[in-house]
C-alpha cells in the first residue's frame, strides 16, 4: 500500500479488498464506479465478443474486474472495460492473480468525466504494453474509434461495421446496434 513514499506492489494490491481502482508505477488510483449506460454497453460487447470468441475456442473475454499487470518495478496493473486475450496465450490452469501482460484486444468506454488526453494516454499504454487493438466506445458521439499498432487509427459511425481485423478474425458487429 502507498505509505509515505512506499509504493504498492501488484501482489500487495491483489489482497487489499479496495474498490475499483488501477496500480500507475505503484501508486494505486482509484476509480469511481462506471454508469448504468458504461455498463450496458460493456455488456454488449461482452456478449458479441463472447458469441463469437468461445464456441471458436479463440480464447477468454473478460470485464473490467480482470486486471492486466503490464509493467514491474514499480509495477503498474490496468484494468480494460472489456478485454480478450488469445487461447495460445493463457496459461494451462488459468490465471489466479492478475494476467501478466496486456490483452490482445482492450475496449474502453469513455465515460462523462473522462479527459480526451487521458483516453490518449490509455490507448498509448495499451499499444505500449502489446496490445494489439484497442477501441475506444465513445456512447455521447456515439463512435467506436480502433487504434492498432503501427499507429493505424479508424473511426466508425453507426452506419459501419465494427471487425475483429487479425486479433479475432470473422468477427463483425454492426456499431448501430451497440448504440441502439
Amino acid at each position: 500500500m502507498v505509505l509515505g513514499t512506499q509504493t504498492t506492489t501488484a501482489e500487495q494490491l491483489l489482497v487489499a479488498n479496495l474498490p475499483r481502482c488501477e496500480l500507475i508505477g505503484g501508486e494505486i488510483v482509484m476509480m469511481s464506479p462506471a454508469g448504468f449506460d458504461h455498463g450496458r454497453f460493456a455488456s454488449k460487447i461482452v456478449a458479441a465478443l463472447e458469441n463469437h470468441v468461445g464456441p471458436r475456442r479463440l480464447g477468454v473475454v473478460t470485464t473490467a474486474e480482470a486486471g492486466f499487470q503490464i509493467a514491474h518495478n514499480p509495477d503498474t496493473v490496468r484494468v480494460p472495460d472489456v478485454a480478450f486475450v488469445r487461447a495460445d496465450r493463457m496459461p494451462s490452469g488459468g490465471v489466479k492473480g492478475f494476467f501478466q501482460g496486456a490483452p490482445d484486444l482492450a475496449v474502453e468506454i469513455v465515460s462523462p468525466t473522462d479527459r480526451a488526453n487521458e483516453v490518449a494516454a490509455k490507448v498509448q499504454t495499451w499499444l505500449d504494453a502489446g496490445s494489439s487493438m484497442v477501441w475506444i466506445v465513445d456512447p455521447d458521439k456515439r463512435t467506436i474509434t480502433i487504434h492498432q499498432s503501427g499507429n493505424e487509427v479508424t473511426v466508425l459511425s453507426a452506419s459501419d461495421k465494427l471487425q475483429g481485423g487479425v486479433v479475432l478474425p470473422e468477427f463483425s458487429m454492426s456499431v448501430g446496434l451497440l448504440f441502439a
